[in-house]
């Protein structure tokens, strides 16, 4: 299981997240406490928003804590929305094309889970890309196919239903021809504009998910540990899908559709 975190707000350094919390991304990269795995070292990315529409995104192979362009990179670029990423392989391959977050346009989408199946559906899956979308599916996730198949289902219009219909389809071919669980999902997603995150699970054990208001900062960080042990954290009950957007928070329900 990996580890990520996003932010947005007005803009800060991304170290402020990365790097600097006493329970930092980077931290949990080697020390996470609320993940099947202590170690995230298959890899790390960031896709932070600038001067454009399109995020820019940096990400590479070697572990979070061990690549000193990783802190140098955090430590001068200022960002008012970014999602940040440490990977634990379910079975892919450790390669940059692997790891999150993805980005199309503007959008940027970043996961914690698994497909229960995925290495016996995978052909099935990227069927469910349509070819207009599948020139960008350059690794091998299923993270990845699962943002394309959303992005296919109305991302721009509807991104709550769009992701519920892309979740749906792959929990159904997963109940179908896979194997449990079917569906585990914490993700994280933007469009530059405002922040959606979600947690949900077939079974008792969604992955982790939480957000805190930071006075300080004029932001909201929503990660999947807390970034300063003993502070106090909003925690997202599974089954929810939540809207960030400059102060608020919205979270509805999450109800995942097949057709």
């Amino acid at each position: 299981m990996c580890r990520w975190a996003a932010y947005t707000g007005e803009p800060i350094l991304l170290e402020e997240v990365v790097c600097r919390p006493g329970h930092s991304l980077i931290e949990q990269s080697h020390g996470a406490t609320q993940s099947k795995t202590a170690i995230n070292a298959d890899g790390f990315g960031i896709a932070w928003y600038g001067e454009r529409p399109e995020p820019g995104l940096f990400r590479d192979i070697l572990p979070a804590w061990s690549d000193p362009n990783l802190r140098s990179i955090t430590a001068q670029v200022r960002s008012r929305m970014f999602l940040a990423h440490v990977r634990a392989s379910t079975g892919t391959a450790t390669s940059r094309n692997n790891c999150h977050p993805f980005a199309v346009g503007r959008w940027s989408f970043m996961h914690n889970g698994q497909i229960g199946g995925f290495e016996q559906l995978r052909r099935e899956v990227d069927m469910m890309i349509p070819d207009g979308l599948y020139p960008h599916r350059k690794g091998a996730t299923d993270s990845e196919a699962l943002f394309l198949v959303a992005l296919s289902e109305g991302l721009d219009e509807d991104p709550k239903g769009a992701l519920e219909r892309a979740v749906g389809r792959m929990e159904r071919l997963s109940r179908e021809r896979g194997a449990a669980p079917h569906i585990r999902l914490s993700a994280a997603f933007s469009d530059g504009r405002t922040l959606y995150a979600c947690r949900y699970a077939t079974d008792e054990f969604a992955p982790t998910l939480y957000h805190r208001w930071s006075d300080r900062f004029g932001g909201r960080a929503v990660v999947s540990e807390p970034l300063e042990l003993g502070q106090c954290w909003d925690e997202v009950a599974p089954g929810s899908f939540c809207t960030f957007d400059q102060k608020s928070v919205q979270t509805l329900p999450f109800n995942p559709v097949a057709h």
